[in-house]
């Protein structure tokens, strides 16, 4: 109602309508959320009753074909059988007690242990004896000690579910916040804990992405609705799971971790918050393509994974990784998610009668550094996150495959910076990249392969785009390193003391970074005259000629003298680099043959 009143209407009544729809909206998702947590509570109670009131009934039934007395605290009263071997009198009956824990009235605790039958002839059942010589006490005891063991278990069901639902309150007023998020975040949590067994339990999180998918298939829409009402943090970031799922899932589950983050006062936490924010604004408002939100969490740097496009639908996939210094925060949502839509509207074009899904996935924790970083030291970059990052990104491509309707989605795996090692260890493990028919490096300080051929699509469906001005793509194999450190430390001296006779402590620092930069690239040419310049950080150069892969054309990019790094962050950038954009397009949407080509180093 909101998305065609403010398509069709122009006025400050139809803008006070949309706030007010709005806000309806927050509020029924809101109760839609806390009333599906009291409908799961409710069932899972009377699921998990289902066992022990099982097994109550028939030790009932079993009482009653003996004909024993069922007495009101639980015991089973059996009669007289068997003989005395002294008395020649049959043996008199009495009463068993369950030793497992039941409730009595009168008696909030638990019963001691029986005797399980002690006996002394002529006491009956309880004296400290010979064993109960009546037959009919060893039944009447099982008989007894299977109800208590069914009414403990019962009871401690119902203490569980009884707990969960107590918190299961609005807090006062009326209005739908951040604070209000917060305590449903607290109540998923609760009713998550008690219905572990009903529900979490059942999930396949051991399983395969396809695994989970034919058990999602085969679960009826009310079973569908609970998971999604009790674990939308699991359900939401669980490949296999439809992405519409996932996405209804996800939507939820943003609010959650927005409420809980809203409390916490450290960076970490705001910088995070910023992320979430930006995200959810995204997704109240028209995208083209249309959005889905795959995956979101505050693990590590935090967790984000978007699609423009269907990915079950869409003829095209592709899944891109970003690399250094990515994270889940404001610039996330206004550049690294710009990216991944900028492919999907240049995929429409290149390929208007195919549909295109373009995802980000931020499924791992990037290096925290940035280029400037790198020129100055570049042992500040380490294996580490990408080789934690491959399986993962494997899973994500798994369930992509699961999922996806058509016959034959050409898919593409596509990595920047950082991103291409984890793309390229990814690839290099068995089977490679699962569904993946091209892989894209772009920025790529190295994959870990040796040649294109390592990462299991073939040399010829892997592509390859590498800026002149881009330094990420040149950082120096260990050897160089040295030389490019005492250069930076070099030029930052320099710059420093220029810096100061010319502008005083703001110039000298000014100055001292503009060194760093430009001594640490001087000191990387001058060893790299010297070594192999087919080998960078990550090994072999993937634009390099030895690595054999096909580089596309792109735009040099700006020196960095000039630019920064600006040379590094431009190729998915129609605005920036439309050669590069356009290139990324067609291969994506499996034109390869249509890109422009460019000379391997």
């Amino acid at each position: 109602m909101a998305g065609k009143l403010s398509k069709t209407q122009k006025s400050e009544s139809a803008r006070a309508a949309i706030r007010r729809l709005q806000r309806l909206s927050r509020n029924y998702h809101y109760i839609h959320a806390e009333c599906g947590l009291i409908r799961s509570s409710i069932n899972g109670l009377a699921s998990e009753l289902g066992a022990p009131q099982r097994r109550l009934k028939e030790a009932l039934d079993d009482a009653t074909a003996l004909s024993y007395t069922v007495n009101e605290d639980g015991s089973i009263g059996y009669p007289a059988g068997g003989k005395n071997e002294m008395t020649g009198e049959k043996i008199p009956g009495g009463s068993a007690v369950g030793n497992n824990g039941m409730l009595t009235p009168g008696n909030n605790g638990l019963y001691p242990p029986s005797d399980k039958g002690l006996y002394t002839p002529g006491t009956g059942p309880g004296t400290p004896g010979l064993i109960n010589p009546n037959p009919n006490h060893a039944k009447a005891q099982d008989i007894a000690d299977r109800i208590a063991h069914a009414l403990r278990e019962a009871r401690e069901i119902d203490e569980r579910y009884r707990q969960a639902l107590s918190k299961l309150k609005a807090g006062p007023g009326l209005k739908v916040d951040a604070k209000t998020w917060a305590d449903a975040a607290a109540d998923v949590k609760a009713v998550g804990e008690a219905a572990t067994e009903y529900l979490k339990g059942d999930i396949p999180l051991d399983k395969s992405p396809a695994a989970r998918k034919d058990w999602w298939d085969h679960l009826t829409q009310e079973q569908r609705e609970e998971y999604l009402a009790v674990y939308p943090d699991v359900i939401g970031n669980l490949d296999g799971i439809p992405a519409t799922v996932r996405d209804e899932a996800n939507r939820e589950n943003i609010q959650l971790l927005i409420g809980k983050l809203s409390g916490q006062d450290d960076e970490e936490s705001k910088t995070m918050l910023d992320g979430l924010k930006g995200i959810q604004e995204k997704l109240q408002e028209p995208s083209v393509p249309p959005m889905y939100l795959l995956g979101i969490g505050d693990e590590g740097n935090g967790r984000a994974i978007v699609s423009y496009g269907n990915p079950d639908t869409a003829k095209n996939v592709s899944a891109y990784v970003p690399g250094l210094s990515t994270k889940l925060d404001g610039e996330f949502v206004g550049g690294t998610m710009k990216r991944a839509q900028d492919t999907a509207l240049g995929a429409r074009e290149a390929d208007p009668h195919s549909s295109t899904a373009s995802i980000v996935w931020l499924g791992y924790d990037a290096p925290q550094v940035s280029p400037t970083d790198l020129a100055a030291n570049t042992d500040v970059m380490f294996r580490e996150n990408a080789e934690a990052g491959a399986p993962a990104y494997n899973s994500f491509m798994a369930g992509i495959s699961a999922t996806n309707e058509n016959e034959d989605p050409h898919i593409t795996a596509i990595g920047h910076s950082y991103g291409s090692l984890t793309v390229g260890l990814a690839a290099q493990e068995k089977g490679g990249v699962p569904g993946a028919d091209d892989i894209i490096l772009v920025g790529s300080p190295g994959t870990g392969a040796k040649t294109a051929d390592d990462l299991n699509v073939g040399k010829h469906h892997v592509f390859v785009g590498a800026a002149d001005n881009d330094i990420v793509t040149k950082l120096p194999n260990h050897n160089e390193a040295s030389g490019m450190g005492a250069g930076a430390a070099g030029g930052g001296s320099a710059g420093l003391v220029l810096g100061l006779g010319m502008g005083g402590p703001i110039g000298g620092v000014v100055g001292g970074a503009a060194g760093t930069v430009v001594g640490g690239v001087a000191g990387y040419m001058a060893q790299d005259q010297q070594t192999d310049p087919s080998q960078i950080w990550f090994g072999t150069d993937p634009a390099n000629k030895a690595f054999g892969a096909t580089r596309f054309l792109v735009d040099d990019g700006p020196p960095v003298t000039e630019g920064g790094f600006d040379a590094h962050s431009h190729y998915f950038t129609p605005t920036k680099d439309q050669m590069s954009a356009d290139n990324i397009a067609k291969i994506v949407v499996g034109k390869s043959d249509e890109i422009v080509l460019e000379q391997p180093r």
